[in-house]
Formats: C-alpha cells, structure tokens, sequence
C-alpha cells in the first residue's frame, strides 16, 4: 500500500471548492503558508483524542460551540472573550449536572470557509459567484468581491494565530478561573437562566470555600484555575488544509495543524473525495457530519476509512437531521455503529437541521426546533442503549437577534436588531445559556436512569 501524502487529496473528486483563476498567486500563498509555523501542535491534538475517548465511554461529555462562519470584519478581542465565557459557563452548567468533564471544543480560529447550496447566488436579478466565507471571498455582493482570491488564506491564518493566542491566554492566565465563576455573567441580570447559573455558581463557589479550609485547595488548584480549551473547523478548503499539514516528529504521523479537530461536512463526505482523502491521513480527532441522506452502507465505509483501526476518540459523528426527523434516521445509524463495533463519540447538531426563512425574510432557526431536536437525540439514545456524547451548536456571546424564541422570545420583527451573522443564524449568549440548563436537565436525568439500573 502506498503510503499516504498530504497532496493525495488532489488526485480525487473535488466539491465545494473554489476555483483560483490566478495559479502563480495561489502557488506563492501555498509556499508561505507552508513555511509558517502550525497553528496547533500534535501533542495537542493527542491529548485531545484522548478526552473524545472519555466522552466515548460516557466517562465525558463533548461541548463544540462557536460562529457558523468567522469574519475578518467581526474580528474583535471582545467578541473572542465573550464566545469563550459563555461556552465556560455552559460548560459549568452541564458539568454540575453530568458530575463528569465537560469537552470544550469551539468553532474558533479557523471557521471560515462553509459549503454552499448553489454555486452562485441572484439579488436584483443580477447573478454572482456564492459568498464561500471569508477564506475564500468577500460578502458584499460586487463581482470583484466574489472573485476567490488566494491572499485571504493568509489573512485567515493570522487572525487564527491571534485568536488562538488570546485563547491560550484566558485558559491559562487567570480568566477561566472556576473562583471567577460569578463574574462570567454577560449582562444576564434579571432573565431567569441568570438566577439558575446565580445559584449554581454560590453552590460551587461554598464547595471551594470547604476545599479551601480542608486544606485541598493547593492539591486541586491547577484543575480549577485552568481549562483545556480546543479549536476545530470544517476542513474544506484543501489548499488551506495541506498548507498547515506537518509530519509529527513525535510520532512521525500528519497532523492536520489547522485545528485540533476538523470535521467533514455533510456535503462533502463522498467515500471517494478529496475531503475524506485527505482527513483520513490526518492524527488529529475527526468529525462526519450526518444528515438525513447518510446512508447504512456509506457511514460503515467512511469509519472503516477515517478510523480503520477502531480506536477511541478518533471519529466524532455529528447528527444532524432536524426537529422530528431524529427517529426516522438516527436509530439505523446507531444500528450501523453497533453492527461494525465502532468506537464513536455521537454527537447532536441541532442547527443545520433546523433552519427556516422568517416571514420577515431572515434566515433563522427557532429555538423550540434546537431544543426539540436535543431531546429527540437523547431520547433515541436512550432507547437504543447507546451514549449522546455531546452537543454541538452555532452560538455567539454576543446579544444578537438572530434565532427566534427562548425565554426573551426573540420574534420575527426582532431579528433586524441586530442581525450580524456573516452566513447561518446562531444563538446569542442567553439563549445558549437556556440551552444550557435544558441540555442539563437531560443529562441529570440520564444520569440518574443509569445510577438506578446500576443498582437494581
């Protein structure tokens, strides 16, 4: 068998790519890219194979959460800050719940480029070239800024380095603190998740007072004052991709050094693809998005694949089928798993199933679809014997309007507030945080099924 080179990808089917009209400029961004350092290191990317193996067994439980499609224009410290605290305090609420470690995986510093339904896309009867995300072109609707333009690969890798960076920071340099639990409040004073996360985090901060005066603070103060916090992103653009590829000296395997985990998308995880071709060469832990058109046959090939060895924390399939549609896929799939006695982490998408036009005419997606779709994946896992991992959603920590409902019933009329989304709708912060609580509900009760069986 020969063995596999980053640049295989390019011998296979290539889809949702773009199609670089200047090849000189291309080549010159693909050597510099080359000569960068890595985004992410191996160890890393190990370690964090090593804690989907947990979340595998049940021993842990995998958060993924962050923008649909990053934006050089929304590009801020403060909007990196307050997506990072508001996924801390998820994690929080669903650590207290679980009694296990809660994964925290963002959508960050590499989230940019995103499938398309149509090649090209018409406003005012004038037609263009799809915004692809801004990796790839602009988003103003102008022919000029739709031309793919290889100079923004480099662009995107800076600002991945910078985002990782203040990331690296706030995990490590005080910020994600578990003392500082009551400071992570985002401005929620007054809405009822305020006064539930409020309560848990006086409950927790009393524990850490009697840790603290039973002379266990010095022992366990390093696993309180620090997170281990990852990056992940859908890896399709190839170029991009193959350009951050290093050789591990460690263990002289590839790593993808994009992101700690990247994932294939529903529209690209064609057996034969270049998008599979190339994750399978990779080290790094993979996702499989799944969708309604995911067949029996063609998820037992893709794991055999991207995980021929079967080991644990490798593949993460994400489900993605929309509110009640759950039962009519998910459970031949669990079926498929158990059959081929893979080791997967399941995980819910509860976003791209459930996306709809308002009647104001913005693209959004109702909270009571994202909640409906969670309780069906849990419920179905449930059933069949089999573990929900993990939950995974497009969020922001920023208060915009752009998901309908929750508990402040965002309405169609409201999503032209504040609108910013450079691509799909995503939760803003008190939403994620109700979603929070919900998802929490569902795991304590599991949680408690499984006591209960464990002792009769």
């Amino acid at each position: 068998m020969t063995e596999w080179q980053k640049s295989d990808w390019r011998n296979k089917p290539r889809v949702q790519m773009p199609e670089y009209t200047d090849a000189a400029a291309l080549n010159a961004v693909e050597g510099r890219l080359a000569s960068y350092p890595p985004l992410i290191f191996a160890g890393e990317a190990r370690r964090l194979r090593k804690e989907l193996a947990a979340v595998s067994r049940g021993e842990a439980f995998l958060l993924q959460g962050g923008d649909c499609a990053e934006s050089f224009a929304e590009f801020k410290a403060d909007n990196i800050r307050d997506t990072f605290k508001v996924m801390l305090q998820m994690a929080m609420v669903l650590t207290f719940a679980a009694k296990v470690p809660v994964v925290k995986v963002g959508r960050m510093a590499g989230q940019m480029a995103k499938p398309r339904s149509a090649p090209t896309e018409t406003q005012g009867g004038v037609e263009l070239p799809s915004y692809r995300g801004d990796i790839i072109n602009g988003f103003d609707f102008t022919e000029a800024s739709r031309v793919p333009d290889p100079s923004r690969m480099e662009q995107a890798y800076l600002q991945a380095a910078a985002t990782l960076n203040l990331l690296r920071a706030f995990s490590s340099g005080g910020f994600a603190d578990i003392h500082a639990v009551h400071a992570w409040t985002l401005g929620f004073t007054g809405a009822p998740e305020a006064q539930k996360y409020q309560e848990m985090a006086a409950r927790i901060t009393d524990t850490l007072d009697f840790m603290n005066a039973a002379g266990i603070r010095d022992e366990a103060s390093n696993a309180v004052e620090t997170v281990d916090f990852y990056t992940s992103h859908e890896a399709l653009l190839l170029e991009y991709e193959e350009a951050l590829c290093r050789l591990d000296s460690t263990s002289g395997q590839w790593v993808a050094g994009s992101g700690h985990m990247i994932w294939i998308g529903d529209r690209t995880r064609q057996p034969d693809g270049a998008h599979v071709e190339f994750c399978k060469g990779v080290q790094n832990p993979i996702g499989l998005k799944c969708g309604p058109s995911m067949t029996t046959g063609h998820l037992k090939s893709l794991m055999s694949t991207l995980n021929p060895n079967n080991e644990a924390g490798r593949l993460t399939l994400i489900a993605r089928f929309g509110a009640g549609s759950v039962g009519e896929h998910l459970p031949r799939l669990i079926k498929a798993v158990e059959e081929e006695g893979a080791n997967v982490v399941w995980t819910c998408d509860a976003m791209h199933g459930n996306t709809i036009k308002s009647s104001t005419g913005y693209k959004t997606r109702p909270f009571d679809s994202v909640l409906r779709e969670v309780r069906e994946f849990f419920a179905i896992h449930n059933a069949e014997g089999s573990i929900p991992g993990g939950v995974h959603f497009e969020m922001t920590g920023q208060d915009v309007t752009e998901c309908t409902g929750g508990v402040r019933a965002v309405t169609d009329e409201d999503l032209s507030d504040r609108y910013h989304t450079a691509c799909d709708p995503r939760l803003n912060a008190s939403q994620s945080l109700e979603l929070a609580f919900l998802v929490a509900e569902e795991l304590a009760a599991r949680r408690g099924a499984v006591s209960a069986s464990k002792a009769s």
